[in-house]
Parts: C-alpha cells; structure tokens; sequence
C-alpha cells in the first residue's frame, strides 16, 4: 500500500480549498474505455475524426448518434469506484474542495459528488447542434439523430469534439480553482492533454501544495510535491484513512 506523507496529511486537515483534476484513470478502473479502446468491433473500422468532430457529424449524423448510443448504453452498466466514493467523503469533509474532471462518464456526480466542473462535458446530455442550447426533452419521430425543439436542427452529444473549445464558463471556474487553492490533487490524468494539463501547474505557481495519483509518472511528476504511486481506487481510501 502507498505511504500516505504526514506532512501531507496535515495540510489537508488545514486546507479549506482544494482543487481535484481527473482523468480517464480513475474511470477506468470502472471498466470505462478510454475513447480509443471503445473503437472496437464495428468501430474500429473509424478513425476518430470519423466520429468525434462536428464535421463528421454533418456528414454523417446518424453514424456519430449511433457511436454515442453505443457508447452510452456501455458506460451507463458501469459504477462508481471506491476512488469516486472517496472524493465524495472528501468534499463532505472539505467544504471549499472543488472537482475537475476530464471525464464525460458522469460517475462522479453518480457517486455523490456536488461541485463538478465537466471540462469536456457529459455523455448523457445533449444539445442542439446549431445554436448549442441544452436539450432535456425532444418529439420522438423515430429519426436518428432526433431534432432540437429550439431550432429543428439535429441533436448531437453535450460534449466536446476534437477541435472544439472547452466550455468558456467550466474551464475559467477550474483555473482560478488552482490559483486559489492550498492542495491541488491531480488524480489519473497523464497532464498531457491541454489546456486541463496546464491546472496543476498553475496551482503549482500560485503556491498550493500539489499531489500527482497516477500508477505510472507522467510529464508532471518530477515537479509535483508528493507523488502517490498507485491507482485512485486503492491511494485515496488510503488517504481518508490517513485524514482519520
């Protein structure tokens, strides 16, 4: 089991703001494929920018709906981790904690997480794919994809494709969480896809305390105050237990 820092500890039962980024690690461990490893059987034939951007979907919308379909229906059969169930307890403990994710599975708002700040947005919501407006309900008529009620135009997936901006409101939210926090958790991110992987750096820069969880090291590690090698499902039980 990884040793849990006393001095580490301690900071966190000071702290009163912390910041958490995750990755597509901490989903994993709930059997949740990476976007790559879910291209197999019949998606393997497709390259991502054959699913996975807004050109793709204007020229073959019912492909990308069915992508996102089977991608849903698979994520939907996975639960919460004990590393998302740990985060949730420590948010119950640290009232200024602020969660970060790069995951569009919604397992950590599942789990019981409330401050969620969705970077790339979430995979069961949709939008309309003219003017962007949130979709909760739409006439069923069969077609695929179904249309907006706002604008008739199709609906696509409420998350962001390869080539698109990061919703303006979420990511200013997340950085000026790392400005502003004493602990900075980076949690099974590989800090490689920008501009999430530029948040433990800025929290770094702004003084805060900064934790890498990862099984293996990343670009960040040799930078990070503590690393805590391991996966997020078995370090941050750990971690609580420490706190207690």
């Amino acid at each position: 089991m990884t040793a849990i820092p006393a001095d580490l500890i301690e900071k966190l039962r000071t702290a009163h703001r912390v910041a958490v980024l995750t990755g597509a690690g901490i989903s994993a461990e709930s059997g949740v494929p990476t976007f790559r490893d879910a291209q197999t059987g019949l998606w393997a034939n497709y390259r991502p920018e054959d699913l996975a951007t807004p050109q793709a979907f204007q020229a073959n919308p019912k492909l990308v709906w069915e992508w996102y379909a089977w991608r849903r229906e698979r994520v939907a059969a996975a639960q919460p981790n004990p590393g998302h169930h740990a985060l949730v307890t420590l948010e119950q403990r640290i009232p200024g904690l602020t969660l970060i994710t790069q995951n569009v599975d919604g397992l950590h708002r599942r789990a019981g997480s409330r401050r969620v700040l969705e970077l790339h947005g979430n995979l069961f919501g949709n939008k309309c794919f003219r003017c962007g407006k949130p979709a909760e309900t739409w006439e069923d008529t069969g077609e695929m994809p179904p249309k907006s009620n706002c604008c008739r135009s199709w609906l696509r997936p409420d998350v962001v494709w390869f080539g698109e901006m990061l919703p303006e409101t979420a990511l200013r939210q997340a950085d000026a969480s790392a400005r502003e926090c004493e602990v900075f958790l980076s949690i099974g991110t590989s800090t490689v896809v920008y501009p999430a992987a530029e948040l433990p750096f800025t929290a770094l820069r702004s003084g805060a305390i900064v934790v890498e969880i990862n099984p293996q090291p990343t670009p960040f590690s040799p930078q990070a105050n503590f690393v805590l090698p391991g996966p997020a499902g078995v370090v941050l039980p750990a971690l609580l237990a420490a706190l207690d």
